[in-house]
């Protein structure tokens, strides 16, 4: 197993998260034998690892007990609205079912004529130009659509249901996160009470639902939610034996990455990977002579990226917050003021944490180290 803290990791690679997998198994089990299968929201800061995570459980579907068409969709800023994101995602559940070795070759020969121009969307008395519009038009895209292929494809490959894993959901915002939000959520029940085995797993930073909540709780309430913290100390050490298993004093080693990262994924897979690489994969105790070289690194690579996205009075309060003697920090209890606004951006872009009413924490202390100029 190699490291590569830029990709999630490859579904046969997977460590950890045991907890969550068996979760996901036993929700599919649940929809295997009632038709309804619970939908998921998948929460947690940057390079946690719920890419890997849906990755994991899209591989899950597969297995033959449950016999689940997986659909992986990377939803991409680019998509710009709801109604471009249903095309596209009908696209790729199109893709995703004439690959299914599920599908016989009548089946994909129907798949390939089947065109979304040929789902009738109904009448619309909105305005086009309003921004209501396409959230409308996207809904009724996918009911349309998914019915048909329920009957036509799905069931005749006597799959089971389909689960569609949406990475990274934070990133379609138009007409408003609320708005996507409970959108999904009445997509989705409308599927269930239809009798038809559709569900959803999205992932999405920790504070998705916090922005919403007074605006849509049935859409908060509809997902089961799965918040990823950082691995524990046993899985960090399963961690090291997938990657290093012929590793001396693994023990040591262990305690001192854990101790270094605190259990985050990208910065363990960001240290392994260098390790890797310096001490030929036999790290010791002793190898930790290279932390200077592999932290230098992580600077230009990682640090240095996050802080040319910013401005200088945005790395200001960075560093003001990383001088505190206090991890966590009141925006009342800094010797100089800052504006609201830069709180909020820092915290939309992952270098800050909200942890409560106004209090504050840097994303992680290697960060908050870099800030400080240390190693």
């Amino acid at each position: 197993m190699i490291p590569e803290p830029n990709f999630p990791v490859k579904p046969r690679e997977f460590v950890g998260r045991r907890f969550q997998i068996e979760a996901f198994r036993s929700a599919l089990r649940q929809g295997t034998a009632t038709g309804r299968t619970p939908s998921f929201a998948v929460l947690g800061e940057w390079g946690i690892g719920k890419s890997s995570l849906l990755l994991k459980c899209s591989a899950v579907c597969e297995e033959p007990e449950f016999r689940m068409l997986p659909v992986p969709f990377s939803v991409s800023k680019e998509l710009g609205e709801y109604r471009q994101f249903a095309e596209t995602l009908l696209d790729t559940f199109s893709e995703c079912m004439a690959r299914s070795t599920s599908v016989e070759s009548r089946i994909r020969r129907e798949l390939h004529n089947w065109k979304l121009k040929r789902v009738s969307v109904g009448a619309f008395s909105l305005d086009r130009d309003t921004p209501h519009f396409f959230l409308s038009s996207g809904t009724a895209i996918l009911k349309h659509a998914l019915q048909d292929a329920w009957h036509r494809f799905i069931r005749p490959a006597q799959l089971n249901g389909v689960v569609f894993f949406l990475d990274d959901l934070h990133n379609l915002s138009s007409p408003s996160q609320d708005a996507v939000a409970l959108a999904l959520r009445d997509q989705f029940q409308s599927f269930a009470i239809e009798n038809i085995n559709c569900s959803v797993c999205f992932s999405a930073p920790l504070n998705y639902f916090s922005n919403i909540r007074n605006l849509a709780e049935p859409a908060v309430r509809f997902y089961d939610k799965v918040y990823l913290g950082p691995f524990s100390p046993a899985e960090t050490s399963d961690y090291v034996e997938a990657i290093f298993p012929a590793a001396a004093n693994r023990t040591g080693f262990v305690q001192w990455l854990h101790s270094k990262t605190g259990g985050h994924p990208y910065f363990m897979a960001f240290i392994c990977r260098q390790l890797a690489g310096l001490s030929r994969g036999k790290p010791t105790l002793e190898t930790t002579e290279h932390w200077p070289e592999i932290f230098e690194r992580l600077e230009r690579e990682k640090f240095g990226a996050d802080l040319a996205h910013i401005t200088e009075r945005e790395v200001q309060l960075l560093r003001a917050l990383a001088r505190s003697s206090e991890e966590e920090i009141s925006v009342k209890e800094l010797d100089e003021q800052y504006e609201r606004v830069y709180f909020s951006r820092l915290t939309e872009k992952g270098l800050l944490t909200r942890t409560g009413r106004g209090r504050y924490k840097i994303y992680h202390p290697l960060f908050r180290l870099f800030l400080m100029g240390g190693n």
